[in-house]
């Protein structure tokens, strides 16, 4: 077999697997599909997105999710930054790493590689969730120096209690089954399963974020990364270091949210001097898909402050 036939063999071979998001069959209609570009840095292949001109804002989201959670967000912002989203290791259409590249040290050192390839400084990071606490370790790592780090219902703080003593070991059983990947991935299949899981955030999205949600769960890589995202997270030590925090810190937190109590919000203050929360009345965890132009200004007001104040 020539070499051009083996290339178009295993072209066809990736093509038809069922088990992953492939970008030529699956991205045809992605959100800002125009902005994305596949960029190889820690390993991997990360699908990335860019648009926008201005300082870097880096958009990180969380355990689960892609690119996509920024698909009406980013485009607003590019109006004042340019704006660079990834999906993280394991999700959406990025390479699925070890365990360790599952980790809160991983997700931080491919980012911190992903950038240095970019040759890009972010001004601001912007994340979600589990994503915020990516940001908050690259800033404590020294790997970025942002003016400020907003948090969206960010998940800085371990969880407490039997259940989630529990918890990790069961998941990393789980996830130790390949076929418990493919067996959720099954039953994300059916969109009233999905829709449930939603609601459970406490966010209430339009059809077509369901719809995105459905073919990320429905998809066994991306199960087995969030599933092994979830089996190797620890917070213990991001926790005692959060008072070492450089940039500003604005804590974007959802009343509804029924993912991260809210109440953590007032603890991470406690920790970080520069902290400052901005309440979001009636939204969920998923508050930037459910307002994104009202956490776009929110964003918009908290990088204009810390350069007010630079110039006093």
């Amino acid at each position: 077999m020539s070499r051009a036939s083996r290339l178009a063999y295993r072209a066809a071979k990736r093509a038809a697997d069922p088990d992953r998001l492939i970008w030529e069959r699956d991205g045809h209609d992605w959100p800002n599909r125009s902005a994305s570009r596949f960029i190889r840095a820690a390993g991997l292949n990360l699908h990335v997105q860019e648009m926008g001109h201005g300082p870097v804002a880096l958009l990180v989201h969380g355990t689960g999710a892609s690119t996509h959670s920024w698909a009406a967000l980013a485009p607003l912002l590019a109006g004042r930054f340019t704006v660079v989203a990834v999906d993280l290791p394991g999700h959406g259409f990025t390479d699925l790493p070890n365990s360790e590249g599952l980790s809160l040290p991983g997700m931080a050192g491919a980012l911190s590689e992903l950038i240095e390839v970019l040759g890009i400084y972010p001004e601001v990071a912007v994340g979600h969730s589990a994503g915020a606490a990516i940001l908050a370790r690259m800033c404590l790592n020294g790997q970025i120096a942002p003016s400020v780090l907003i948090s969206l219902n960010g998940a800085f703080l371990p969880l407490h209690g039997l259940p989630v003593k529990l918890l990790t070991p069961v998941t990393r059983l789980l996830v130790s089954i390949p076929s418990v990947a493919r067996l959720v991935a099954y039953r994300a299949a059916d969109e009233t399963a999905v829709r449930r899981l939603l609601d459970g955030t406490g966010s209430n999205l339009e059809p077509e974020g369901i719809e995105l949600y459905r073919r990320l769960f429905s998809t066994p890589t991306h199960v087995a990364g969030a599933l092994g995202m979830m089996a190797n997270w620890r917070l213990d030590a991001l926790e005692l270091e959060l008072g070492r925090l450089a940039p500003a810190l604005v804590l974007i937190v959802a009343d509804n949210d029924r993912t991260i109590s809210p109440r953590d919000a007032a603890r991470v203050c406690s920790r970080v001097p520069s902290a400052r929360i901005v309440s979001l009345p009636g939204l969920g965890h998923l508050a930037h898909e459910e307002a994104p132009e009202m956490v776009a200004d929110i964003i918009d007001q908290a990088v204009v402050a810390p350069r007010k104040r630079a110039r006093s």
